[in-house]
């Protein structure tokens, strides 16, 4: 798929976010990636044979005190060859996409992935 095409699909899924959360979005920069970098797969603790799809890095929402000023934006990664691999047609790389975003996002309110395991989230 060209770039442009799934970076037109990454901003879809952020506006199909509901409006309460895209609303509480402020200072996240959402990049498209080709492929996490070794660094980012460390700091993700990705098991080797497996992939990354998506990054958040910043300070979530629950840890944002009085102090959280003039703070560099948060950042989220959507990486898209490992998400293409997985996909088998443009439909799946839409749907896929959704999940990352709202993976993301999730990490961005404060969810951790046990708690994303716990519930529909992602």
């Amino acid at each position: 798929m060209e770039s442009q095409r799934f970076e037109e699909l990454v901003l879809e899924a952020v506006e199909a976010l509901p409006q309460r959360f895209r609303d509480r979005l402020a200072n996240v920069d959402i990049e498209v990636r080709d492929w996490p970098s070794p660094e980012e797969l460390r700091s993700a603790r990705v098991p080797a044979g497996r992939m990354l799809l998506g990054l958040y890095v910043g300070i979530p929402h629950t840890r944002r005190g009085d102090h959280y000023n003039l703070a560099l934006p948060d950042r989220i990664f959507i990486y898209q060859r490992p998400i293409e691999r997985l996909c088998r047609s443009d439909d799946e790389v839409r749907e896929r996409i959704g999940r990352v975003i709202k993976h993301e996002v999730a990490h961005h309110f404060g969810l951790t992935d046990a708690d994303l395991r716990d519930s529909s989230v992602s």
